[in-house]
């Protein structure tokens, strides 16, 4: 059980009510996650912009989905691994292997692995990379502002890692759990 309430969306906050709609017209349902996150009007529409405006980026939804397996995985988020494992496999397409090179903090893409190792130092170090790393994940082919747009993955499944984390959020979708350390 949550340790958070989790609303329907009939009982969110008024002001959450069409952003969750929103998401139900885009998805089929509204997960847990966005059920909880409406708790809090403002929270909401401040992750689905963030949300919303990277995907639109240039790093595409596989690197997307992708970075978002890695930082579950570093964070140890069981909701974002299952949500994750389940977005990565039926709407990027991507395979076994490579969502569980992407939990590894790895792709079997080349390009694709300088970011996600990128991302993942990113997150291990809390933004404290070095010069190499960067020009690293530069010499890749990555632009300015696709490390911009790398970092900010980072920071909008960091911030989703956290709020399930803190509230236990009850998985909705089919299981999966971080690797034992």
């Amino acid at each position: 059980m949550s340790r958070l309430h989790i609303p329907s969306v009939e009982t969110s906050p008024v002001a959450s009510v069409p952003l969750l709609d929103a998401v139900k017209k885009q998805l089929g349902v509204v997960p847990n996650l966005m059920k909880l996150v409406g708790n809090s009007p403002a929270a909401l529409e401040g992750y689905l912009s963030l949300n919303g405006a990277l995907a639109k980026g240039s790093l595409g939804t596989k690197t997307g989905e992708r970075i978002a397996l890695a930082i579950a995985e570093i964070n140890r988020c069981d909701y974002c691994l299952s949500a994750h494992t389940y977005l990565a496999a039926h709407v990027a397409k991507l395979d076994a292997a490579e969502i569980n090179a992407n939990r590894n903090g790895l792709s079997n893409d080349a390009k694709a692995d300088s970011a996600v190792r990128f991302a993942a130092s990113v997150a291990q170090q809390r933004g404290h990379v070095s010069t190499d790393e960067v020009q690293k994940v530069k010499a890749a082919g990555y632009s300015d502002a696709e490390v911009v747009e790398i970092v900010l993955h980072v920071a909008l499944n960091t911030l989703t890692n956290y709020i399930n984390s803190v509230a236990e959020t009850e998985i909705d979708f089919p299981v999966v759990q971080a690797f034992p350390k």
